[in-house]
């Protein structure tokens, strides 16, 4: 379930850069995307569970940082990050949070954490130094590197708040009131009745090594909601009733690999040898720091 979650994510990444080249901003996609998921994960627990929607007050003030912070901001930066630069950089940036999570449970919660987050520390920078390869100047899109970083803070702030949270209610209707909340964010931000509809009418080429290829925006569209939000949500939550978070945790950095490969099949995306060194080097440190706490 987990490997199926990471493929699907992975997917997603060059799904979102190919519809994001059709000139929808970062912004205006994340806000579809959370929307229309938000829809469809509450209409399936109206039909099958609709006791796991029940919302007490004292629940609301945590949902709203949760769907702000965990949801709207993640998957903002994360846009913003792909569409500047090569999605496996952008996910090997995001995907640091790990460590940020171990160093938070050490010295903001002080909890028991082993040795290793310091190698894990020390890993994750010297490979995102070769990834960033600096000692040739600065070569990767500023921007986007900050919001790969912006968005490993606000990433290692989601596990930390959804530990919290799946103690409290059950793992799909947190999701489903969280993206709500994310999506009645992006509305106050963007108003819904300025969003560009006529473009979901349109078609664009794929891109890449599939540039002589076209399909609907609107299929593009569907995807991201369905199969690259509402379907491995679903999977990567339902894995944590088999397998400890700590191992999905680990299993999931599959996805920054497996986006690398999709970039490169489909984008022709590629990365050197120093940056490849440097991706083996992060995930490396991610590990180590998965397995601290």
């Amino acid at each position: 379930m987990t490997l199926t979650a990471a493929s699907l994510f992975a997917i997603n990444g060059a799904v979102a850069k190919v519809i994001l080249s059709s000139g929808i901003t970062p912004l205006r996609l994340t806000e579809f995307r959370a929307t229309f998921a938000f829809v469809g994960l509450a209409l399936v627990l109206v039909v099958t569970a609709p006791m796991r929607l029940r919302l007490s007050r004292p629940e609301v003030p945590f949902l709203v940082f949760y769907g702000i912070c965990g949801f709207a901001l993640v998957q903002w930066l994360y846009l913003v990050a792909i569409h500047r630069l090569p999605i496996g950089i952008g996910l090997l940036l995001e995907f640091t949070a790990p460590v940020l999570v171990a160093l938070w449970a050490r010295f903001g919660w002080h909890e028991q954490v082993r040795g290793r987050v310091w190698l894990a520390l020390g890993l994750s920078l010297a490979g995102l130094a070769l990834v960033a390869e600096v000692w040739s100047g600065v070569i990767l899109d500023g921007l986007g590197v900050a919001a790969g970083l912006g968005a490993a803070v606000v990433l290692a702030t989601y596990y930390l708040a959804g530990e919290r949270g799946v103690g409290r209610r059950d793992p799909l209707s947190l999701v489903c009131y969280s993206l709500l909340f994310a999506s009645l964010f992006w509305a106050v931000v963007q108003p819904w009745w300025s969003f560009p509809f006529t473009a979901l009418g349109g078609w664009t080429s794929l891109h890449g090594n599939l540039a002589g290829t076209s399909a609907p925006l609107w299929l593009l569209y569907a995807w991201l909601v369905v199969l690259g939000t509402m379907v491995p949500f679903a999977l990567s939550i339902g894995a944590l009733r088999h397998l400890p978070a700590t191992t999905v945790g680990i299993i999931a950095t599959f996805e920054p690999v497996a986006a690398s490969a999709v970039a490169w099949v489909w984008l022709g995306e590629s990365l050197d040898a120093a940056q490849l060194v440097g991706g083996a080097v992060v995930l490396a440190g991610i590990v180590l720091a998965q397995t601290s706490r």
